[in-house]
């Protein structure tokens, strides 16, 4: 197992100062964010020029993450893939297909992305739509010995009242996801603040999680009490703060990391656990960041075994 870090967190770096810093920190590999840079969302970044990726643009890569003693665990592009606007939803596929063929130069084993929701429509239609047209999609990631990945965040932003958005949160939409084709990239936070316990989905999926994301999440029960599981209603300041939970970095919330990493141990995960920081006390700032990322690190680093 490797103990790696998800870019996103610090969209104002360039991935050279990215992969520095985390070489210095002790971080082994970089899960690099492929967005195109054109979006809106708080925790989009822009690492590697993905569309337009071409042999010069794979020997600086390669070079950068040799010089640097680390691994490149995953390209990420986490974006909805059944988006109800057509147009929409063919610029995401047409990225996703860069992210691929920029995996596939890179010799990068894997490549994630969201099954994603069109909120207009009844999870069994979408349910429809997705073994239509995502297929192809893992197909033409496969054809070049990549595999698609999906993360278990419920996005609940993606949907006007705040219901789930990705339809791949709970372990029995993995069953379905993983016969599509696709496998999990892991995410313990997701799972404890929908009342599924993290550990007990280990077991039972540990063939299919090939890559897990390290994030935490703080649950105010008493404000749990007043806003009801759904959360806030009318009054967000941003769609996702629901008012009785927010992520933090690991060891600032309620995730059993002992427990967590033991199990994957035991399981045989050979993959890399990757810090995703999106804790809104250390954010705002690369200084502010960075110190969250290393509190990461120093919770994580004695449990795995590098």
């Amino acid at each position: 197992m490797r103990l790696g870090m998800l870019t996103a967190c610090l969209p104002e770096w360039t991935l050279p100062q990215i992969a520095a810093w985390a070489s210095r920190a002790g971080y082994e590999a970089l899960e690099v964010a492929v967005w195109p840079g054109t979006g809106g969302r708080d925790f989009e970044a822009s690492h590697l020029p993905v569309a337009g990726f071409g042999p010069r643009e794979v020997d600086q890569t390669l070079a950068l993450f040799d010089r640097h003693s680390l691994g490149l665990s995953a390209l990420a592009y986490y974006e909805n893939n059944l988006h109800p606007d057509p147009a929409r939803r063919e610029e995401i596929r047409t990225h996703l297909r860069h992210a691929i063929d920029a995996a596939q130069a890179l010799g990068v084993p894997y490549v994630g992305t969201f099954v994603g929701r069109d909120w207009t429509r009844p999870v069994a239609d979408n349910i429809a739509e997705a073994e239509r047209v995502l297929p192809e999609l893992v197909d033409y990631a496969g054809e070049r010995d990549v595999g698609l990945v999906v993360e278990n965040c419920v996005m609940e932003v993606w949907h006007p009242d705040g219901y789930p958005g990705n339809l791949a949160y709970s372990p029995q939409l993995w069953e379905w996801v993983f016969s599509l084709g696709f496998r999990l990239n892991w995410d313990p936070s997701h799972l404890l603040r929908i009342g599924i316990d993290p550990v007990a989905t280990i077991a039972p999926y540990a063939d299919r999680i090939v890559h897990a994301q390290a994030k935490d999440v703080e649950i105010d029960a008493s404000a749990r009490q007043r806003y009801g599981f759904f959360g806030r209603a009318g009054d967000r300041e941003r769609p996702w703060e629901a008012g009785w939970w927010r992520y933090r970095v690991p060891g600032l919330g309620e995730i059993d990391w002992v427990r967590v990493v033991d199990r994957l141990h035991e399981r045989g995960f050979t993959g890399t656990l990757s810090v995703e920081h999106e804790d809104p006390v250390w954010s705002g700032d690369p200084d502010r960041t960075t110190r969250g990322l290393r509190i990461a690190h120093h919770t994580l680093r004695p449990l795995v075994a590098g």
